[in-house]
């Protein structure tokens, strides 16, 4: 090659590395704008994940109804099965077969989205009681049908739930 070669290389070199990052950081300002206000993109997993929940939570304040599965009156199993059915995700309608459902998660590692397993009979030392994690921050909650409260939102801070908790699973 001779000099003239790379000159026009070189000039080449310079003109196209200067448009590009130009362009480029116009396109990273738009995006850095874009980032404040959307803050994670949504992945197709968590968007079922959010649509399941917030079909259970239209559930709160509804009545404990043993076996039930409607907003006349809902048990724990059933608010479950019925909003994962909702998000068209099939599971077994108790909470002792809900539990062998998905991959077994440790406390430290739960998720929202995932199921949190509970031992509330003394004198039978089996799963009997299922909820749906809402928020797993410093703060583990879930939203389950309780027989004195119907569809609420309960912490596994709360001496009663943390003294019966039996587990967790993923289900998704």
């Amino acid at each position: 090659m001779n000099k003239l070669h790379y000159f026009l290389l070189v000039l080449c070199i310079i003109f196209t590395s200067c448009g590009g990052a130009k362009k480029s950081s116009a396109v990273s300002s738009r995006k850095t704008k874009k980032t404040t206000k959307t803050r994670t993109v949504v992945s197709p997993k968590n968007k079922k994940i959010k649509s399941i929940i917030g079909y259970a939570k239209t559930f709160e304040g509804t009545k404990y109804k043993y076996g039930g599965t409607t907003k006349k009156g809902m048990d724990c199993s059933g608010l479950v099965y019925t909003s994962f059915k909702k998000g068209e995700v099939v599971l077994p309608r108790t909470s002792r077969a809900m539990s062998t459902q998905g991959t077994k998660v440790s406390l430290k590692n739960i998720a929202v989205g995932d199921l949190i397993f509970f031992k509330t009979n003394k004198r039978k030392n089996v799963i009997n009681h299922v909820g749906l994690v809402v928020n797993a921050g410093k703060k583990i909650e879930f939203i389950h049908a309780s027989t004195s409260k119907g569809v609420t939102i309960s912490s596994l801070d709360e001496r009663y739930w943390n003294n019966c908790f039996a587990g967790v699973r993923r289900i998704l």
